[in-house]
């Protein structure tokens, strides 16, 4: 149950590139999440996956040297859930389709993808934390940073 867990259904098995996996299978269940319980019931799925992600983290690498290997993709659902929570509650307050916001999925998309693999500055620090909170925490303020850039390109686009 704790590896499928932490491959977030295996999609962390895919290659190239794991974490862009996870984070791509994050949107659709995303989309669910949002349609049978709206943005609250997306912002619980990112807290359950935190901790869940912690839990499920530390006991796929116990008593191995790699704490943070790479089909590990829970952290990146729970950063992408986190990046996304601008548009839903966006969608929500305007009574609109969520997928009529896609501009806004696609940029969390690229954000937190971007934040995540640079690692730029309080991201980094809670990588080298190493150990199960460290690999959830970086990915949780990669969200939040890809978040606030959600919510800055969306007031950008929305003044022009």
């Amino acid at each position: 149950m704790t590896h499928l867990i932490a491959t977030f259904f295996y999609a962390g098995h895919l290659r190239p590139a794991p974490g862009t996996w996870g984070s791509l299978a994050a949107l659709p269940v995303a989309w669910v999440i949002y349609v049978l319980t709206g943005p609250w019931g997306l912002v619980a799925g990112a807290i359950l996956s935190y901790f869940v992600g912690v839990w499920a983290t530390a006991e796929e690498t116990r008593g191995k040297d790699d704490h943070d290997p790479s089909e590990i993709v829970i952290d990146e659902v729970c950063g992408q859930w986190i990046a996304l929570l601008p548009v839903a509650f966006g969608a929500y307050y305007t009574a609109s389709d969520i997928t009529a916001l896609w501009p806004g999925w696609i940029a969390a998309f690229l954000l937190f993808r971007l934040f995540d693999i640079t690692k730029w500055g309080p991201i980094g620090w809670a990588d080298r934390m190493h150990g199960p909170t460290g690999v959830m925490l970086d990915d949780v303020i990669a969200g939040v940073f890809a978040a606030l850039g959600v919510i800055g390109l969306g007031g950008l686009y929305h003044l022009l």
